[in-house]
């Protein structure tokens, strides 16, 4: 077995556990989208083509309450805003990748497989000419997941209508809290947790799933000031230190 081989299929291994986490949470949808009006091709389709769990959530809810377009798109922008943290922080190790690398990468990238991979990418033991292998491993395990799962409880949810009732969701909790969790090592990090989740609670009940678009914004900003700041700090501490 080749390297690279072995890389993907190492990528694909490591993310059983959030493959595990992710299944009711695809059953969920599924059911949850055919409730909400969609066909079962539709929703098939939207994971496919959009494959953003959280969004594809966001999605369906506001289309069933009858929410228009732009606040639609507006939201499912910001909830997905967190990727181009996800993107800024892997640059460094596939900015130098091809297009033909990059766009699918870029696609399929998810709060899963960035838990695994980036862990990956810091391990300096393997060598960097595979480890894009081992994201794409990930990658194609999690999207075929997503996929598989969601045409699973579409079909399931025609046959069952109350499947998306069946508590199934806090597999999806129980999964992003095992995420975000280890990644909390920094006083940023941590910060950026803490304000998103009091936000959150505190604008819960806000109508168009605003809460969750305040939490998300409050909690990046919250985090890049705490960087900068620190930054600062570490700079002044440095050039009294020459003085």
């Amino acid at each position: 077995m080749s390297a690279k081989t072995n890389a993907l299929l190492r990528g694909a291994r490591d993310t059983v556990p959030m493959l595990i986490g992710a299944m009711p949470f695809g059953l969920i949808f599924g059911a949850l989208a055919v409730a909400s009006g969609l066909s079962v091709p539709a929703t098939l389709l939207m994971s496919a083509l959009v494959f953003a769990g959280s969004s594809q959530f966001i999605a369906v809810s506001l289309i069933a309450s009858g929410t228009g377009l732009v606040v639609l798109l507006l939201t499912t922008f910001i909830v997905n805003l967190r990727h181009m943290l996800y993107s800024a922080s892997l640059m460094r190790y596939v900015g130098h990748l091809p297009q033909r690398w990059k766009i699918p990468l870029g696609f399929w990238l998810t709060d899963e497989s960035f838990a695994v991979v980036y862990s990956y990418y810091r391990d300096e033991s393997v060598a960097d000419e595979i480890k894009h292998w081992y994201f794409l491993g990930s990658c194609i395990a999690m999207y075929s997941n997503w996929v598989v799962c969601t045409l699973i409880g579409a079909l399931l949810g025609s046959a069952l209508p109350g499947l998306a009732g069946w508590g199934l969701d806090f597999a999806m909790v129980a999964t992003f809290t095992g995420i975000v969790a280890p990644l909390l090592r920094t006083r940023p990090m941590l910060l950026a947790a803490v304000v998103a989740g009091l936000v959150a609670l505190i604008a819960y009940d806000l109508p168009w799933k605003l809460g969750l678009m305040l939490a998300a914004l409050a909690g990046v900003t919250a985090g890049l000031l705490a960087e900068r700041w620190g930054a600062a700090t570490s700079a002044k501490e440095v050039a009294s230190e020459s003085v």
